[in-house]
């Protein structure tokens, strides 16, 4: 393993410097980016998988494609009430990331987010390997629908147009994902002389296995937690992600 990090600011001179040098970076990012922007990350000790809930089911079970089909009333007061955030703003990282992708710094941000923030906060070249909350289609007629119509909605959404159910654009567990989102994401990083994985345990397959496509020159993990991936970092920064993007 390189070295490791813990302080915010020299993590930020760290990846200004790296991104500087670099013509062909990306980003691998994961729930972590979100939590400066108020959306909980899934696996940390105030995270998602650590609430109390007061369903019979886990979080793991209330985001599966078999509860989607079998009580879909729990799967859908779930969503709105945990995965819509549509009060949140993007924070200090992902403008960053969009700053970088403007300047030429940053080919692409790969995410597995569904809250839509790289987007809000310009970022581009945006490859949503889970989906997104901002989607939502008829399983019938392919009718596209809002996250704001979503939240409007209760109990089982239905399409006003033919009445099919409304389901959202995310990438349950136990569904496959999109062949076109893995092969650009694949491209992305085989590219990249420079690879900065932030705000993700890497725990999350077949996701986390597209790292294994990077064989540029830096590897870079900005996470507060540690990852399996770490001895494999030519820099750990072991800290606040949208603190070691303020720069």
């Amino acid at each position: 393993m390189g070295k490791t990090i813990t302080d915010p600011a020299e993590a930020a001179q760290e990846l200004r410097g790296l991104f500087d040098a670099s013509t062909h970076a990306v980003f691998f990012g994961g729930a972590g980016v979100s939590t400066a922007s108020g959306i909980p990350d899934f696996r940390s000790e105030n995270g998602l998988y650590n609430q109390h809930f007061s369903s019979k089911y886990s979080p793991e079970e209330l985001l599966s494609h078999h509860l989607w089909r079998e009580d879909p009333e729990a799967f859908y007061d779930f969503y709105r009430k945990m995965m819509c955030a549509p009060e949140a703003k993007p924070n200090q990282a992902h403008l960053k990331l969009a700053e970088l992708e403007r300047d030429g710094k940053l080919d692409a941000v790969v995410t597995q987010n569904i809250d839509g923030l790289h987007q809000a906060a310009g970022s581009k070249n945006v490859i949503e390997l889970h989906g997104s909350t901002h989607r939502n289609y008829c399983v019938r007629c392919g009718a596209e629908y809002s996250e704001e119509w979503m939240l409007q909605t209760t109990g089982v959404p239905h399409c006003p147009r033919c009445g099919g159910v409304v389901k959202p654009d995310v990438v349950l567990y136990e569904e496959p994902l999109d062949e076109k989102n893995i092969t650009n994401a694949i491209e992305a990083i085989s590219r990249a002389d420079l690879l900065v994985i932030g705000g993700t345990s890497l725990v999350v397959y077949p996701a986390a296995g597209l790292i294994q496509y990077f064989s540029g020159d830096h590897l870079v993990i900005v996470n507060l937690q540690p990852t399996g991936q770490d001895s494999a970092a030519d820099v750990v920064c072991a800290c606040d992600i949208a603190k070691a993007f303020d720069w």
